[in-house]
């Protein structure tokens, strides 16, 4: 879905900000021919990452770095398109203007930026318990305060896609999986982890299915681009 709407094609540069065990960019090389570029700041995922890059035959098209998104302004780096998935909970409010601007520095002008997060309805400090026993540190923002300041650092809104129902399906998935293997976790991991793991997913599931938090996928465009098709892909 998400690469879908980033419009690509064989050639084109694709950065992945906090891109995990590099799943979407090994999908984007392999379907599309782009050359992807991800950073990450686990070493985990850094190490499992590049042993794929090299056991799947990738090297001549992805790259993965240690790097903190906020070195990218200073990077010399330039992409086509730009894409953060899940990545932005963890940046904190107070850092998302920096977050913008180091995207922008990096995107050349026409470029494409698909940012997906999960957001709250409303500017919240946060649930005291998830952010405890959960996400330390993890911050939702609202929808309405990234497009708010888009304009700033001209980046233009092309479309804006809210997932919450088809994430209140996946967490209902997630939490039947871990009922069947509950027992087995309590055994490895303790009865209270395993309380607070099922109390998490179906928390999180009410959440969303209840519209305090929501998952939105905004895609944007570094200045004007009157070069792509003029509906959305789906």
């Amino acid at each position: 879905h998400i690469l879908q709407k980033l419009h690509l094609d064989k050639g084109i540069s694709l950065l992945d900000i906090g891109c995990g065990w590099g799943f979407l960019l090994k999908r984007a090389a392999k379907e599309y021919g782009v050359r992807g570029t991800g950073i990450t700041l686990s070493h985990e995922q850094y190490d499992k990452f590049r042993q794929d890059i090299q056991k799947e035959g990738l090297e001549d098209l992805l790259d993965v770095r240690l790097m903190d998104y906020r070195e990218l302004e200073k990077s010399g780096m330039l992409f086509d398109r730009v894409v953060s998935v899940g990545m932005l909970e963890h940046v904190g409010r107070g850092n998302y203007e920096l977050f913008m601007k180091n995207v922008h520095q990096v995107l050349k002008p026409g470029g494409l930026f698909l940012l997906h997060f999960i957001s709250g309805q409303k500017e919240h400090s946060g649930d005291a318990w998830m952010k405890k026993y959960i996400f330390p540190g993890g911050m939702l923002p609202s929808l309405r305060e990234m497009i708010y300041m888009l304009p700033e650092f001209d980046f233009h809104t092309l479309d804006v896609e809210s997932l919450r129902r088809h994430y209140n399906r996946t967490l209902l998935c997630w939490l039947e999986n871990f009922k069947k293997c509950r027992s087995e976790v309590a055994d490895t991991k303790g009865e209270a982890f395993a309380r607070m793991w099922e109390l998490y997913l179906a928390s999180c599931a009410a959440s969303f299915d209840n519209g305090v938090i929501d998952i939105h996928q905004i895609l944007m465009s570094k200045g004007i681009n009157n070069t792509l098709p003029m509906c959305r892909k789906e």
